[in-house]
């Protein structure tokens, strides 16, 4: 068994609205020196399969089909042994 982490964030050329709103609140806390903040999905899963390979696969398919959507967002994602 593997245990994939998925990253999924808005491409750089789209508006990150709630990134906006998070940065404000911490210059509103004062905390001036946080800039470009963006939001993003973290996913984890594990993929009961015998292969790293075939964990990768699935995982990258889940992720294009599934997670993201490929017009507006980024995935990257780490499959790992998992410990059981």
């Amino acid at each position: 068994m593997f245990h994939s982490k998925i990253i999924i964030t808005l491409r750089k050329s789209i508006l990150d609205p709630q990134g906006k709103a998070v940065e404000h609140g911490t210059h509103s806390l004062g905390y001036n020196a946080v800039k470009n903040v963006r939001i993003g999905k973290f996913v984890e899963l594990n993929v009961e399969t015998e292969s790293k390979e075939e964990a990768e696969r699935i995982t990258k398919e889940v992720s294009e089909k599934l997670l993201a959507n490929p017009i507006m967002e980024d995935c990257s994602f780490t499959v790992e042994k998992a410990s059981r």
